[in-house]
């Protein structure tokens, strides 16, 4: 978990902290809970651990990442940034519909350091206090998934020109660099359950599609537009999560994977078998055909294809995320998690 030894930290104090960050995360969210948050947060924990990155980053970026994970969802509403616009929520109007819910959520976590009994940071200097604010607000803000794909290039461009001018070795020298590359392992873990173990990932995809469901009820009683996968009349559960792997989880995973070779192959592994699960369970109608599969191949006959090509590539010790993409990529970007 979170080290409260780093930068002058009170440990009593930082532990009553993070008891009263915990109690305002809303029980009653199905995916957007207090479990959550801990989950990205020992997620976090598990990679900054690997040897390959352990001693890129200071132990004040470590502590800001954990920090990030741990309260990056603290008050959620269980609704989506979309939803509060939509609806002129009072936190979408003082947010200017501007990543509202990242907003509100570091909002409401240095709020409650502005507490003489939580304080945990009073022993800090004004430098390293002004230090870890920022990395925290850019960590927690690079969860907005409306980001994903601008972090991802940027990501990719930066491990990239490391590798060219280190001789295939990770350095990032500067500052902005390092904080690129943690806000994508923040990022990551934030979306991490598809690359756990089936049980555990099919257990966090039913509570966020109920909580998407309990969305979608509240816009059929305003008469909103139902937003994408809340309508829990026309469920498209398989072909929702297959998207949600093939383009945007994959894509950051292998670059992360990249990253942090050869850590992150077994989590690559597990996010194909996931992936596979979903894809051969996506019902067999008009809506959810694959327009972008071989002429006379059938489900089983793309299913078995992949599955050779991943056996293939595991022989030869190489990586086995290749994926067939589906008719296009789901509009889950829109839905935070």
């Amino acid at each position: 978990g979170i080290n409260a030894e780093y930068g002058n930290v009170d440990p009593p104090t930082f532990i009553k902290y993070m008891i009263v960050i915990e109690a305002n995360y809303h029980k009653g969210n199905p995916y957007h809970n207090a479990t959550h948050g801990a989950d990205v947060m020992q997620s976090c924990h598990v990679l900054l651990g690997y040897s390959v990155v352990e001693q890129v980053f200071t132990d004040i970026e470590v502590f800001a990442a954990l920090f990030a994970c741990a309260i990056h969802d603290v008050d959620h509403p269980g609704l989506t940034n979309s939803f509060l616009s939509n609806t002129s929520n009072e936190l979408a109007i003082l947010y200017n519909d501007h990543a509202v819910l990242e907003n509100h959520h570091l909002a409401t976590a240095f709020k409650f350091l502005q507490e003489e009994e939580l304080n945990w940071a009073n022993e800090m200097d004004e430098k390293q206090k002004q230090m870890f604010r920022k990395m925290v607000i850019d960590l927690v803000l690079a969860t907005d998934m409306s980001k994903h794909l601008s972090l991802l290039a940027d990501i990719k461009t930066t491990v990239e020109s490391s590798k060219v001018a280190h001789n295939g070795k990770l350095v990032l020298e500067s500052y902005n660099e390092r904080m690129l590359v943690l806000q994508g392992i923040v990022h990551s873990c934030d979306i991490s359950s598809a690359t756990k173990s089936l049980p555990i990932y099919k257990a966090w995809t039913e509570r966020i599609i109920e909580e998407f469901y309990q969305q979608g009820d509240r816009e059929r009683e305003l008469g909103l537009n139902l937003s994408p996968m809340c309508d829990r009349h026309n469920p498209s559960i398989e072909k929702s999560q297959v998207g949600f792997i093939d383009f945007i989880v994959l894509p950051l995973w292998e670059t992360l994977g990249e990253l942090m070779f050869p850590y992150c192959q077994e989590m690559l592994s597990q996010l194909n078998d996931n992936r596979m699960y979903y894809f051969s369970r996506i019902p067999e109608s008009p809506r959810c055909s694959l327009t972008d599969s071989p002429e006379g191949d059938d489900r089983n006959n793309l299913i078995a294809s992949s599955e050779k090509r991943k056996n293939m590539r595991a022989i030869k010790g190489e990586d086995c995320s290749d994926l067939s993409s589906i008719d296009e990529a789901d509009e889950s970007t829109n839905n935070s998690e």
